[in-house]
């Protein structure tokens, strides 16, 4: 499966500031090309890469004061390996973190999950969190946490993945937060999920039920969105002025063949998410 995956930023610099991106693929992402650009009038910065122990890529820079334009541009061909997990990384998983309050909402899961673990577990978190929460763009503070959404029962896709993350580990399954280009996405932007460990693999969990799991391109990989935030300064102003993501997986043969002259069917099976099976377990490949 070839996906293709853009995005534009277009920001304002009030001063001389320390940026921080996260918007390329991950390390271990199989990629037949890649583009990432960072131009400010004539001017082309080169950014300094640093790759965390999960295979996130952070792009660091010193921008000057005025507009800079931020251009990425990837294909993905084919499926990404499946990496190894140490006992420190899923232990760290287990722990409350910022966004992620497993302690507080601990007697809540134990009440509600009673009995159930494995892939029963999984699901029944999924199904909680999608039927309990309404998505609201607009609406989501940054700082709002798995125990602001778990009240409010709003948000957008990173307050999802947070009461995910934060009921799983309450009931003592490592889980963490995914940063991700996802294809078939509505409205398309970054996407947030998480994910479970279960028996030696990440199996990952979407309960927004916008975008399908086999399509996804794992960007950063974290304890919650702190750690997966896709720009972060510090030093000075920025404005986003504008932003623009996309992405999309490339029809083959066999779908091209049956699309119609008005281009319905046109859709990879891939990148529909009414073709998901949310009960079952996927990994982010």
């Amino acid at each position: 499966m070839q996906r293709v995956l853009t995005a534009e930023l277009d920001l304002e610099l009030g001063a001389s500031v320390d940026l921080i991106l996260q918007i390329a693929a991950a390390q271990q992402v199989p990629l037949a090309d890649e583009q990432l650009t960072f131009t400010q009038g004539d001017r082309v910065y080169t950014p300094t890469e640093i790759i965390d122990q999960s295979g996130s890529r952070l792009h660091r820079l010193t921008g000057e004061a005025g507009p800079l334009h931020v251009r990425y541009e990837a294909t993905v061909h084919g499926p990404t390996p499946a990496g190894r997990t140490s006992d420190l990384e899923a232990v760290t998983y287990l722990r409350p973190s910022r966004y992620c309050q497993s302690d507080e909402v601990f007697q809540q899961a134990r009440r509600q999950f009673k009995g159930l673990h494995g892939h029963e577990l999984i699901a029944a978190v999924s199904e909680f969190v999608a039927t309990s929460t309404t998505y609201t763009p607009g609406l989501s503070q940054g700082t709002d946490s798995a125990v602001t959404t778990l009240m409010t029962g709003q948000g957008v896709c990173r307050d999802y993945a947070h009461v995910v993350i934060a009921l799983l580990r309450a009931m003592d399954v490592p889980a963490r937060y995914t940063a991700c280009y996802a294809p078939g996405l509505q409205p398309m932007d970054f996407h947030a999920v998480a994910e479970a460990y279960l028996d030696g693999a990440w199996y990952v969990i979407d309960a927004t039920r916008l975008a399908n799991r086999r399509s996804l391109v794992r960007i950063a990989t974290g304890r919650d969105a702190a750690d997966c935030a896709f720009l972060s300064y510090h030093g000075g102003y920025v404005g986003l002025r504008r932003m623009r993501v996309d992405a999309w997986v490339v029809p083959d043969a066999a779908t091209l063949e049956g699309a119609t002259l008005d281009g319905l069917g046109a859709l990879p099976v891939e990148a529909d998410p009414a073709a998901d099976d949310f009960t079952a377990l996927v990994q982010i490949s």
